[in-house]
């Protein structure tokens, strides 16, 4: 549309989940490379290293001169159990753990001298398709992976494709059953999971059966490294600091029909405004918030 459009991200590789997120077995990082190479040669500007709600206010990047700005920093922050033992070591959330691979090259080892620390026995808990990334991406460096699950395979939101692969690939499935304690060695790192057994009554507010405990059913999983993907949070960063921008009770962001926020100028879209969803919705927001900006920028010029 003729703008000039700079990008601010956080970390030191420009491409957010697509890099950091997604294991490179599933999308090969050459791929998104290119992508951003596409991007680029359109004219837009990256600039890596830059946390915006810390580096740069909302107000400092008006300030400067930009018409308008968008907001895409995705739902990242992790959810834990509250679980007594989440504190030791080698206990990882799902977002921190593909991370560490990913950017660290650690699938690489040893051709990367950047191994991360998971000893050899992985208990992954979550059944979404975070949980099943994590717990591929662990298999493949070598470990004895168990993915722990509270419902039955049945109510696991993963795709079906994903939890058939993982099965195919040798990680071992303890559904029913949820973890209430995180034992530690005299180091203060992971030895164990002590879980209890779950039955499945009626249904919850998402539709799904709800799982309860079956008293006296307590079992220890010998782990060396505890990985949480139980869900993500969009980060209350930028919310906190910046005056005037309305967030909603779950911590995203609120927008109108046309992704604008309650600060004039300012637009949002993918995670950021929905919660944790696809890739894909995420670039429809973009596309569709871009026409918006486009329309915006027009109506007070």
């Amino acid at each position: 549309m003729g703008y000039r459009v700079i990008i601010f991200e956080s970390l030191h590789v420009p491409g957010g989940v697509l890099v950091y997120g997604i294991p490179e077995f599933r999308l090969p990082k050459k791929i998104v490379e290119n992508e951003i190479g596409y991007i680029k040669s359109l004219g837009v500007e990256i600039k890596t290293d830059n946390l915006i709600g810390n580096t740069y206010t909302l107000e400092e990047l008006f300030k400067d001169g930009f018409k308008a700005i968008f907001v895409a920093v995705g739902a990242g922050l992790p959810q834990f159990l509250g679980i007594p033992g989440e504190n030791l070591g080698r206990v990882y959330s799902a977002n921190e753990f593909l991370t560490r691979v990913n950017l660290m090259k650690a699938y690489k080892f040893p051709e990367y001298a950047t191994p991360i620390n998971i000893g050899r026995k992985v208990v992954v808990i979550g059944g979404g398709n975070v949980a099943l990334d994590a717990a591929r991406s662990a298999l493949r460096m070598g470990k004895e992976v168990v993915l722990v699950y509270r419902r039955t395979e049945k109510e696991m939101p993963a795709r079906i494709e994903e939890i058939e692969n993982a099965k195919e690939e040798g990680i071992k499935f303890q559904a029913l059953t949820q973890p209430i304690k995180i034992i530690g060695d005299e180091k203060r790192l992971v030895k164990g999971l002590e879980c209890i057994r779950m039955e499945l009554g009626g249904p919850d507010e998402s539709g799904r059966r709800s799982p309860h405990p079956i008293k006296d059913s307590n079992f220890i999983l010998e782990a060396d490294t505890v990985i949480m993907a139980v869900g993500q949070n969009p980060n209350p960063l930028l919310s906190k600091v910046t005056a005037g921008l309305k967030a909603n009770k779950g911590g995203t962001i609120a927008v109108d029909n046309n992704f604008m926020t309650s600060i004039p100028g300012c637009f949002a879209g993918g995670d950021i405004i929905t919660g944790a969803d696809t890739v894909i919705a995420a670039m429809g927001a973009g596309k569709k918030a871009a026409a918006a900006i486009d329309k915006y920028i027009r109506d007070v010029s």
